[in-house]
């Protein structure tokens, strides 16, 4: 039985090593909803809200997350008790529209302490299948192409499986270009353009089908399926869906359209991990390969995401770089990192979600603390 009396949310800021470039903005510096829940056992789960601080990603920001998940969600799991962390997303979903990261922030925080209050790893109370995953890195939009292709092959040489640049129109094809000529034929790469193109693009991004990629992500508008399958059929690289894809019905709708081949699976877009195995299990069956994306996460983020990325459809290096890839110091003990084949270990020597949180690290960053409790919510 599962039973959470206690939700402290604090509001963490963590610099980035450097600024990180998409299609749609800049970020330098990471304000990060961190959860703290707390079962009536004394059990003690931690997640992190991914929203970021402008609706350029998705309509949600950390500031909407906070205020969704204090006045409408918490409450919805605070002082009530579940059968398992699988019956938490129904109860946060019903008759609440969209708010998908603040619900997988509190969904996630409740598989956590459930991992932990049987004594599992995460990675095993979800289904995981391995001790370690694939790791591929993401590389912000550079310069010019001689400087994107510079940061591939130093990604390449510290062993990182999968190449990921990031592409806007102005800077797509002559930057793919160089990379793949600086790293090679046979090094798996791949473009992520945020949705930065339209259809009326589509002969442009043909350009992109002679550099052998693994896939072209996002290219398109998020809401836009029927577009993307069209341009799916121009190309012969496989599209893979992000932003799209936010629930079973939309995979399901990709899979039916032919819009995509591939889908990145993000726990925090989707609402979470219920979510997240349920579009694994969908794709597994129609033979449509997924990876986990990354969201310029903690310590405490990475941990969910590497123990979603071991089930067993997962087949594809995630965006799951080691700690020192961003930051000068994370929040949790032992940080995350990366072996010489490009590997993180999923931690299953002790349960949860495999990392201790640096608690006087947290207090020195927090900027913003909030207590969620029953019966009264009070701030502190």
């Amino acid at each position: 039985m599962l039973r959470i009396e206690r939700i402290v949310l604090r509001e963490i800021r963590l610099p980035l090593k450097e600024p990180f470039r998409i299609s749609s903005g800049v970020v330098s510096e990471r304000r990060i909803a961190l959860l703290e829940l707390l079962a009536t056992d004394g059990t003690v789960g931690w997640s992190e809200c991914v929203a970021g601080e402008q609706p350029n990603y998705s309509s949600e920001t950390i500031d909407t997350a906070w205020l969704a998940m204090r006045e409408w969600l918490a409450p919805r799991v605070l002082g009530r008790s579940y059968d398992g962390p699988q019956t938490v997303f129904a109860a946060l979903d019903r008759s609440v529209c969209g708010h998908n990261m603040a619900k997988a922030a509190i969904e996630m925080g409740c598989w956590d302490v459930a991992a932990r209050q049987a004594n599992l790893p995460l990675s095993k109370l979800l289904g995981g299948a391995r001790d370690r995953v694939a790791t591929g890195i993401s590389i912000g939009i550079q310069e010019n192409p001689e400087a994107l292709a510079e940061r591939a092959r130093a990604a390449y040489e510290r062993g990182y499986r999968k190449i990921k640049v990031k592409i806007q129109p102005g800077a797509d094809v002559d930057y793919v270009r160089a990379v793949r000529r600086e790293l090679g034929p046979a090094v798996h790469l791949m473009a992520d353009a945020n949705s930065a193109y339209t259809l009326n693009d589509a002969g442009h991004l043909q350009q992109l089908d002679a550099f052998n990629l693994i896939m072209i992500e996002q290219p398109l508008s998020r809401d836009d399926l029927l577009r993307h399958a069209e341009l799916q059929r121009r190309l012969t690289t496989p599209l893979c869906l992000d932003e799209s894809i936010t629930s079973v019905d939309r995979a399901e709708d990709m899979i039916a359209l032919g819009a995509g081949r591939i889908i990145n699976i993000k726990p925090g877009r989707v609402g979470g991990f219920a979510v997240s195995k349920a579009i694994h299990d969908l794709c597994h069956r129609n033979a449509i390969p997924v990876w986990c994306g990354g969201m310029l996460e903690s310590g405490v983020g990475r941990a969910h995401n590497v123990a979603l990325a071991s089930l067993p459809n997962f087949t594809l290096p995630g965006d799951l770089s080691p700690s020192a890839r961003y930051w000068t110091r994370d929040i949790v003990e032992p940080e995350w990192t990366m072996d010489a084949d490009g590997m993180v270990h999923v931690p299953l020597d002790r349960p949860g979600i495999g990392v201790a949180v640096d608690m006087d690290f947290v207090d020195q960053i927090t900027v913003r603390r909030e207590v969620l409790g029953v019966p009264a919510i009070a701030a502190a």
